[in-house]
């Protein structure tokens, strides 16, 4: 990071009868992260989001999963695009797109993100099965969904082949931290911000 740039940083916490969630993050990062949502493979996920993503992440979830995962994955996901969309501020100096195409041994992913202030999510896959550890799989595109509603993104996930469910899922996390990492580096050659509007 640019010693003339400002530590671009975010904490949300975020309450309701079936959540308690606490994000910290670090666009600008070590990839150190501490995960706890009670979900386990999506804990696993989320670390490796922040390692290959370049963040610093901590969350925290208290939720309510004597009913089923699908609070706690959710509400994460609105408050990790929430920290996202705060610590991004003006934008300024920001590449503002990225891609990234990840091989997890079968598995081949591809992600596309602009962090143009317009909320857009499309996901393609074929996840095989109904759950991959303690994580229902339907939960995936509703993780990239939040967080691009949330973080004001636009975002294409899609698996493009693959067998193995945990694969497949790993590695559209790691092509859409790749790609994040790509859209968030910032360049003091850049403009202001990458639009002719002055604004994203």
């Amino acid at each position: 990071m640019t010693d003339s740039f400002s530590p671009r940083t975010a904490t949300v916490e975020r309450t309701t009868a079936e959540t308690d969630v606490t994000v910290d993050l670090s666009l600008d990062g070590d990839g150190a992260y501490d995960v706890d949502t009670g979900v386990g493979f999506f804990d696993h996920m989320l670390d490796l989001f922040a390692k290959h993503g370049g963040l610093t992440l901590t969350v925290r979830c208290d939720g309510d999963l004597a009913v089923d995962d699908h609070h706690t994955v959710e509400d994460v996901s609105i408050a990790l695009g929430q920290a996202l969309h705060s610590a991004l501020g003006e934008k300024k100096h920001i590449a503002r797109y990225g891609h990234a195409y990840v091989p997890m041994d079968d598995a081949l992913a591809r992600s596309v993100i602009d962090l143009s202030g317009r909320a857009f999510c499309r996901v393609e896959a074929d996840w095989g099965r109904d759950r991959v550890g303690d994580l229902s799989t339907e939960m995936v595109p509703h993780v990239w969904r939040s967080l691009a509603a949330h973080a004001r993104c636009n975002l294409h996930v899609t698996v493009l082949h693959g067998k193995n469910t945990h694969h497949k899922t790993e590695a559209a996390f790691k092509a859409t931290a790749r790609a994040l990492r790509m859209a968030i580096r910032r360049d003091p050659t850049h403009p202001e911000v990458a639009s002719t509007k002055g604004t994203l």
